[in-house]
Order: structure tokens, then C-alpha cells, then sequence
């Protein structure tokens, strides 16, 4: 069992964890200290289970927009729903705010975040070329439009 609630600076150290256990280029403890403290457009949640953070999610409020910037869950506890949880509060709160979608970028060969994306209704809309430094991997740039919206998406 888990919940999903806002990041507070309390969560940053359990977020960091998630981080460095899950991307190979992981943001450090003064970007998400940034983000929480100094972006205006940051939103992020976490997923606690037992009073540890087991997952996170980030978008920024970019005008009419959102943009996911990070979507990790602890090995332990991936494809127990908890990536679909925190899509879903990301989602929520984007449409609370009018937003009218989200996007994110994907490396080309994450296949289980495709999926995930996929399943919420997100579709690839085009590539960002050598995208990720480390590899120079290829990112999907994907979209989700909301149902108001509909009409003026591609």
C-alpha cells in the first residue's frame, strides 16, 4: 500500500535515492532543492510506502502547458501501480490547472516507460536527435492532450 502527496523538502533525500537508483545521468540534491524551493512552475509528488519514498514525479506549468520532467519508482515496487498513480496525479493536476496536455521526452529504447505512457493515452509526436548525453540516444517526444483540447491537437 502507498500514497501519493506533494514533495516537501522533508522528501528530497528519499527522492534522491529514487533518482540515483533509477537514471544513469540522475538529477543531485541541489536540482530537486531548486526545483522545490525556487521553480514557480515545478510540481512534483511522491509515493511513500512505510514513510519512505518509493517513486516521484515532476512536471512544470509551462503557460498553458505541462512538461514531465521525471517519472522514477524504486525497482521493488515498479509495476505495482505506482508509476501509474503518480501519472495519474500529474494528470489530474494539469487539468485542474487548464492545462491543455503534457509532454515528456523518453529515451528510444525505454520500452516499460513507453508502455506506461502509452497506457495514458500518450502518443509519440516526434524525436529529439542524439537527445540523452550519455549515450547519445535518440528521445520520443511524446503528447497527451486533454478532451477539451481534442480539437486542437494534431
Amino acid at each position: 500500500m502507498f500514497e501519493i502527496v506533494p514533495m516537501t523538502k522533508e522528501h528530497i533525500d528519499g527522492v534522491v535515492m529514487v533518482e540515483e537508483n533509477t537514471f544513469s545521468i540522475p538529477w543531485t540534491r541541489a536540482d530537486f532543492e531548486k526545483e522545490i524551493n525556487e521553480n514557480n512552475m515545478a510540481i512534483y509528488y511522491v509515493a511513500m510506502a512505510d514513510g519512505n519514498v518509493i517513486g516521484y514525479a515532476g512536471m512544470w506549468h509551462v503557460i498553458t502547458e505541462g512538461h514531465i520532467t521525471n517519472v522514477a519508482v524504486l525497482d521493488a515496487y515498479r509495476r505495482g501501480g505506482v508509476g501509474d498513480a503518480l501519472m495519474a496525479k500529474l494528470e489530474a493536476v494539469a487539468m485542474e490547472k487548464e492545462m491543455i496536455g503534457i509532454t515528456l521526452e523518453v529515451r528510444m529504447s525505454n520500452a516499460a516507460a513507453q508502455r506506461l505512457y502509452h497506457k495514458h493515452g500518450y502518443r509519440a509526436e516526434g524525436l529529439r536527435k542524439n537527445y540523452y548525453q550519455d549515450t547519445h540516444e535518440d528521445a520520443v517526444i511524446m503528447w497527451k492532450y486533454f478532451p477539451s483540447y481534442e480539437g486542437e491537437s494534431k
